[in-house]
């Protein structure tokens, strides 16, 4: 049997508050992380993810209370990143509640931290977030896609956005793979927030390149969308945030619209 596709709620954190942007600006609340992350295990969420999007900008700890409040109601696998530099940030948070870590500035900034917390937790704990954005300028030595605008390849970003890197992102995929990364957690910031659909070249392009599952993020606005992603972008999974925060579209009946497509789902 084919293995089940993933449907996760993502969490975007700021100082408290769920908040959601487009493009990861214009920020605007969307509710309190406890409610929803009940509401949303509940309704049958296959794992949650929470983001403290400014820890790493503000050079700070996550506010692990608020990890620690959601883990206490949820029932599902909880996924948390944001602020995480060394393996004594990654052990408070998953004794916080949470079972597997994300990280993405501190990885950019030091890649053998990614070994040193698979050696320590094991590479299963170990989510690289990738938030990548379209490059359209030339550059010798990029995987270059080719896509319906043309060419592109697909630039890293760091800090919630506000830094590009010049690193690679299809390559950069493959070398924290090596490094012990255990999932990704590809985010596209020309799509998050859109609800246009997700960026499936750059979701497919990690996915038919990497050995471990990969999330697609940015850009969910309606129920086919989660079809493209997992069948044509050959995502292992697709996070949303403002069609379930907003009640547009329930996980249930994204569930039954992608069981209906024939997307093998766990219901």
């Amino acid at each position: 049997m084919p293995l089940t596709k993933r449907i996760i709620p993502c969490l975007d954190v700021d100082h408290g508050k769920v908040v959601k942007g487009i493009n990861f600006i214009q920020l605007k609340s969307a509710g309190d992380p406890v409610e929803l992350a009940k509401r949303y295990s509940d309704e049958g969420a296959d794992e949650l993810v929470f983001l403290d999007i400014t820890a790493s900008h503000e050079k700070r700890d996550i506010l692990r209370q608020y990890v620690e409040n959601v883990a206490k109601k949820i029932n599902i696998p909880f996924t948390v990143g944001g602020g995480i530099r060394n393996v004594v940030d990654a052990r408070n948070v998953l004794c916080s509640g949470a079972d597997k870590i994300s990280v993405n500035t501190a990885a950019v900034e030091k890649p053998e931290i990614i070994t040193e917390l698979a050696d320590a937790f094991g590479r299963q704990c170990i989510v690289v977030a990738i938030d990548a954005k379209r490059n359209l300028s030339p550059s010798p030595g990029k995987v270059t896609i080719q896509t319906v605008d043309g060419p592109v390849w697909f630039e890293v970003t760091i800090c919630g956005g506000r830094i590009s890197t010049g690193i690679d992102a299809v390559a950069w995929a493959l070398q924290t793979e090596k490094l012990g990364a255990g999932e990704f957690l590809v985010t596209s910031m020309d799509k998050d927030g859109t609800e246009n659909g997700f960026d499936l070249e750059l979701t497919c392009a990690i996915s038919e390149r990497v050995h471990v599952p990969v999330i697609a993020s940015g850009g969910a606005g309606l129920p086919q969308h989660f079809v493209d992603v997992l069948t044509t972008g050959k995502a292992d999974a697709a996070l949303a945030a403002s069609v379930f925060h907003y009640n547009k579209y329930p996980i249930s009946l994204v569930k039954n619209y992608l069981c209906n497509a024939g997307v093998p789902i766990r219901q």
